[in-house]
């Protein structure tokens, strides 16, 4: 649950050496009413769909590296640097939401917004789910239902609008009816490195929004950083909600919850918290999105 203009990541990698990624499975996406829509959710140039073969991943992947380490600075390995790609063990068993721009051409250049998922087969595959190397997720791997982790988000700089987002959440609402995800969650991150600095949102996040103990994930102790660094009289909810990345909001907003402890990511420069959203709440924002859209269909 990662995102660059929204918010970057902090990205653990392991073994990049391992660049080749097997296509995974690209069924037609299912629309929250119920209809099958094989060839993406489309608004206007663009559209939103499962990646449907390795190149599509590859042009993924060039776009993480582009945000995350060309424009937000962030430290690739010499394997990254040398391919010009944003790549670990997870792509190959993952899920690759694209945001397609069909004006950009037919290659790299018309993915501009991605998202990873990663449901719990897949995880198992690699043997852990990505965020496990910051938090104990146990209470959220076990959780009954099908999970999925979100994260690797990023947006093209010039594609950072209502619209590309409207869509990257269309499809993950979308994916989310497909496999019945009962819970999602994944790392996002608030940008720097001194949770000083960060104090009154990260404790407006533990003071109005820790999840409930059945889930919540708590930062590794080695990791852990302290999430309560004011007094909750002391905070002014509106200056915090401000200071948030965007993202971040975003899933506040759909009710979701944090879990305890922040993570300091250097290669990064970020600080990283754990987001936890039960899927019915985006499953219901989004069927009620179509609903009215339905209506207003046969009303005209």
């Amino acid at each position: 649950m990662a995102d660059a203009s929204l918010d970057q990541p902090g990205l653990t990698r392991t073994s990049p050496e391992r660049r080749e990624a097997s296509a995974p499975d690209a069924p037609g996406v299912i629309g929250s009413g119920g209809e099958r829509l094989a060839d993406g959710i489309r608004l206007g140039t663009l559209e939103v769909r499962l990646a449907r073969s390795a190149e599509e991943i590859d042009w993924a992947q060039a776009l993480r590296y582009r945000v995350f380490y060309e424009e937000m600075a962030a430290v690739p390995t010499p394997a990254m640097q040398a391919q010009g790609r944003d790549f670990d063990d997870y792509d190959g068993v993952a899920d690759h939401l694209l945001v397609i721009d069909h004006a950009r051409g037919n290659g790299p250049e018309m993915v501009v917004g991605t998202y990873r998922l990663i449901r719990r087969p897949a995880a198992e595959k690699v043997g852990r789910f990505y965020s496990s190397d910051e938090y104990d997720i146990g209470r959220l791997a076990s959780y009954p239902g099908e999970v999925l982790e979100l994260g690797r988000s990023c947006v093209d700089a010039g594609y950072r609008s209502r619209g590309s987002m409207q869509l990257l959440w269309q499809g993950i609402a979308a994916y989310v009816f497909q496999h019945d995800i009962a819970l999602m969650f994944g790392c996002a991150s608030l940008p720097g490195t001194d949770p000083d600095a960060l104090a009154e949102p990260l404790s407006y996040l533990y003071h109005h929004h820790l999840a409930p103990a059945e889930l919540r994930a708590t930062a590794l102790p080695e990791r852990f950083v302290s999430l309560d660094r004011m007094p909750k009289d002391r905070i002014d909810p509106r200056r915090a909600l401000n200071i948030l990345p965007p993202l971040i909001k975003g899933y506040l907003r759909l009710g979701g919850f944090i879990g305890d402890g922040a993570v300091i990511d250097h290669q990064f420069n970020t600080t990283d918290v754990c987001i936890v959203v039960k899927s019915d709440l985006i499953t219901d924002k989004y069927a009620k999105h179509y609903e009215r859209r339905s209506r207003d269909s046969q009303a005209g």
